[in-house]
């Protein structure tokens, strides 16, 4: 077997659908009314990289998972260089992917309204996501997949008490622009674990598998885009909202 770094799983997997989705993006014509704006994306950067990184490094000192030996280039804290890398390079693909399938789909024809009751709806459905996490991080054997749906909770608490009833409005959009990038990273996943680039504790996964992929990893990559796309999707909403 061919040796791959963590560096090479960027060129290979992550700089080709990049540069293609980033050339589509700078061809085509300008969209009458632009999902992807420069100011929320900056804001997601800045909040994926905040967010992310003690869990991240949390996880990799509670030995959740590992990395082989010299497939890293260099760590800051507990994490390597392209790991943070990653968490940047992630939503910026799936921004580009979103970019460039939202002048397929209709805006709304109906004014969305989000009253208290459906702002309190949204926030109730993260708390559930939560409290299940919650309960998983009591076992090892769920110990990730708990890390993971708690981790996700505020944050969708957050997106779905703004506008869940937009996100649903548009769901078509929202469903695709998250399962592409999310399905596409989950297969790179596959394949670096293989590679060990990365390895997963038995301890604290499930064993359960879709094609070979933990399926803890399929939700964090189905979580972390859902966070990138729900938030794209309803920027433009609640600006229109606040003029």
């Amino acid at each position: 077997m061919v040796e791959l770094t963590y560096v090479g799983f960027h060129a290979v997997f992550v700089a080709p659908p990049l540069f293609v989705l980033a050339s589509v993006a700078v061809n085509r014509t300008r969209p009458a009314r632009p999902v992807v704006r420069t100011i929320p994306v900056v804001a997601i950067l800045v909040m994926a990289l905040a967010y992310t990184t003690p869990w991240d490094n949390y996880l990799i000192h509670r030995g959740v998972w590992w990395y082989g030996d010299g497939v890293v280039a260099g760590r800051l804290w507990l994490a390597p260089i392209e790991e943070y890398l990653f968490v940047l390079l992630q939503p910026i693909v799936a921004t580009l992917w979103l970019g460039t399938i939202a002048t397929a789909f209709e805006w709304p024809s109906e004014r969305v309204e989000m009253r208290l009751r459906d702002r309190l709806l949204g926030v109730a459905a993260a708390a559930v996501v939560g409290v299940v996490g919650l309960a998983m991080l009591t076992r090892p054997a769920t110990f990730y997949m708990g890390a993971i749906l708690s981790w996700a909770s505020p944050v969708l608490a957050l997106q779905w008490a703004v506008g869940w009833r937009y996100l649903l409005a548009r769901w078509r959009l929202t469903a695709i622009g998250t399962l592409g990038p999310a399905v596409y990273f989950s297969a790179a996943d596959r394949i670096a674990i293989e590679y060990g680039i990365w390895t997963l504790a038995d301890r604290y996964t499930t064993g359960l598998t879709i094609g070979g992929l933990p399926i803890e990893e399929g939700t964090f990559f189905l979580v972390t885009t859902l966070f990138v796309v729900q938030g794209l999707v309803l920027y433009p909403w609640v600006i229109e909202r606040w003029r």
